[in-house]
């Protein structure tokens, strides 16, 4: 066999097989937080936005919540929908797999490193890495590709650190790192990993390897300050109490490790929930990173065994990240991503040092079940990718694997509710509230099943109970405006809106949604600037530019009839109009002129004190509208607009 293939041959023809293992992933859909971050992004529509995704991590999501400093990933993903012409999930599969083959192009340099030049054992790791099934989870996942970055540049630096000593002395090979650190802050136990190679395979003085480590520590602490500096002040990780993380933290430690020798279990959300107290499973944790930790020290102090301690100390380093930092969910598959890269040689060689010990039988039985097993995990592999296909089929394998899991109820309620199966999406709704009862974006979908079903009543109180449960989020003030708005309940429904777009002015679905109130009240002078404000996030969006045509328009049609008409009622309704369009100078003539034609007009009175509060000219306002009310003491709107002149000059006195 190694006469006909040669292991650089055999590296190539391990690309073609992991390409044919992942064609079925192609157009496989967006989910979860690409939403978020890609399909509602108005800020990756543009190449032009660019420069501003390195200095404002607001562009990197819609949500204020989840806006995090990752430019390199923002950047690569507005480079994808440039080139896929918009929203095309596979130019951005298609881009997520193309660094995702260079990274198993540079772990086949790193692994013949570390397995001392066995170019052979370098093909079969980078084999077991990419044909395994947890990789699907990241390639998949197209958000996560900052995983895959960091992880690439973080191999890249170390097999470059490696293969290049002349750059040493210039930190060239740490280019690479910085480019992970952008991509994801993971990256940046990038040293502890430097020091352990330096330590175990060339430089045994631990000083000396500390010394050789210097460069990328400084670099580490430059980039963690820029890191905690971009990221918005809004962001907010989502995890519960840290003690209780932590302790939940070394089973799901163990979970992963075993996941390696047994993905059958893969999710794409979890239900395991944060331990209290300290129950069997946080005792097992424990004991199995302490064990773990005994392997790692006894393994790396002989030469013969260091890639096993090496490769296990990579796989509780790379996980400390996400271990130490509570996050909203206490396991994801896609942390395993940059784990993964040293348990492999770990288990590797531990192997093949087994193997060695063997007779001939023996090892080709090992030989064959190793075989067997790359086959198994290219049709795992395969398998997973069908489950990534879309929303549905995502969301049903999660309430199958993860049956507690709320979130997944309610997501694949949403898959029914998007088929117009709205009383089954009200089913796995009540499932959802099972586990999470006090979830406001639950109620907000439930609230809409039940709109959708005319059940206005119990529409409205689960909107009223989104609010409660998330004041300042968003999202509950846009859909319960959204609702109230097709209830006609104009007021109301503007009022929610725009708290929604208050809280966060970047979302073009509540933008659209206030553009289309503020369009049937003919607010003409409020439209304009918030569509301005659309086309500023995205200047190729066609609801905004719509509304700006059809207020171009009227404005054209208002100029036609400029001329003054003869009736007092005509220079009112021009008058009004002229309001409208937020041509208030304009608006007070016409007004002026239809007292001219019927004096003690109280409706004109009071346009004149309307104009003049919207130009911020107080006292003007104050008499006008105590003249309309003298004229119409019944007149609500001329109350209201001098009780607002008032309340208005007696705040610019202070």
């Amino acid at each position: 066999m190694r006469r006909i293939l040669n292991p650089r041959m055999a590296i190539w023809l391990l690309m073609a097989v992991t390409l044919a293992v992942y064609a079925n992933h192609f157009h496989n859909s967006f989910h979860f937080d690409d939403y978020h971050t890609i399909s509602d992004n108005p800020h990756i529509r543009s190449p032009r936005n660019i420069p501003r995704f390195f200095t404002d991590s607001s562009t990197f999501s819609v949500l204020p919540t989840h806006q995090v400093y990752r430019p390199i990933v923002t950047t690569s993903l507005a480079l994808d929908y440039r080139l896929g012409g918009g929203l095309n999930p596979a130019a951005f599969h298609v881009s997520t797999f193309f660094w995702f083959l260079v990274q198993l192009l540079v772990l086949y340099v790193l692994y013949k490193r570390l397995f001392d030049g066995s170019e052979w054992a370098a093909v079969l790791a980078t084999a077991v890495y990419g044909l395994h099934p947890v990789c699907a989870e990241t390639v998949n996942y197209v958000i996560q590709r900052g995983d895959l970055y960091s992880t690439l540049g973080v191999a890249a630096s170390l097999a470059l650190y490696i293969r290049k000593p002349s750059w040493r002395r210039f930190g060239l090979y740490l280019i690479p790192y910085v480019l992970a650190c952008l991509s994801k802050p993971p990256a940046l136990v990038y040293p502890l990993l430097l020091f352990l190679y330096v330590r175990l395979y060339e430089e045994p003085d631990a000083r000396r390897a500390l010394k050789a480590t210097l460069p990328s520590l400084a670099a580490t602490a430059a980039l963690a300050l820029l890191l905690g500096r971009m990221t918005a002040a809004t962001f907010n990780s989502g995890g519960g109490p840290r003690v209780a993380y932590w302790i939940t933290q070394t089973w799901v430690t163990g979970k992963y490790f075993l996941t390696f020798f047994w993905p059958a279990g893969l999710s794409a959300d979890y239900d395991i929930a944060l331990f209290t107290g300290f129950p069997p499973k946080a005792a097992a944790g424990f004991l199995f990173i302490a064990a773990l930790l005994a392997v790692i020290i006894l393994t790396a102090r002989r030469p013969a065994t260091r890639t096993i301690g090496y490769g296990l100390a990579w796989f509780l380093i790379t996980l400390l990240p996400t271990a130490l930092t509570p996050l909203a969910e206490a396991a994801n598959d896609h942390r395993m991503y940059f784990a993964f890269v040293g348990l492999v040689p770990a288990v590797l060689e531990a192997g093949r040092l087994l193997v060695a010990r063997m007779g001939a039988p023996l090892r080709r039985a090992a030989i064959a079940a190793v075989c067997l097993a790359l086959v198994a995990s290219a049709a795992a592999t395969w398998r997973r990718n069908e489950v990534w296909r879309s929303e549905e089929s995502l969301w049903l394998d999660v309430t199958r694997k993860s049956p507690h899991n709320g979130r997944g109820w309610m997501n694949y309620g949403l898959t029914r509710m998007s088929k117009g199966d709205y009383r089954g999406a009200l089913d796995c709704f009540a499932r959802a509230q099972i586990y999470t009862p006090a979830y406001y974006l639950l109620e907000i979908n439930t609230a809409i099943a039940h709109g959708a079903l005319r059940h206005n009543a119990q529409a409205e109180a689960h909107f009223r109970r989104a609010l409660l449960l998330g004041p300042n989020k968003p999202a509950p003030h846009c859909y319960y405006g959204r609702w109230l708005l097709g209830a006609g309940r104009h007021t109301e429904a503007v009022a929610q809106l725009e708290k929604a777009y208050s809280i966060n002015p970047s979302d073009l679905t509540c933008l659209h949604v206030l553009m289309q109130a503020y369009f049937e009240q003919q607010n003409w002078s409020a439209l304009r600037p918030l569509a301005a404000r659309a086309l500023e996030l995205d200047a190729s969006d066609a609801t905004a530019r719509g509304y700006l045509a059809k207020l171009a328009s009227l404005e054209q049609e208002l100029n036609s009839q400029s001329a003054a008409p003869q009736t007092p009622e005509g220079n009112l309704d021009l008058s009004l109009r002229y309001y409208r369009a937020g041509r208030f100078e304009e608006c007070v003539a016409a007004a002026r002129q239809a007292l001219h034609l019927r004096k003690n007009y109280s409706a004109a009175y009071n346009n004149i004190a309307a104009c003049n509060n919207a130009l911020g000219k107080w006292d003007e306002g104050i008499a006008a509208a105590r003249e309309a009310v003298r004229l119409e003491p019944a007149s609500q709107l001329a109350r209201n607009n001098l009780a607002w002149a008032i309340s208005q000059k007696e705040k610019t006195r202070k």
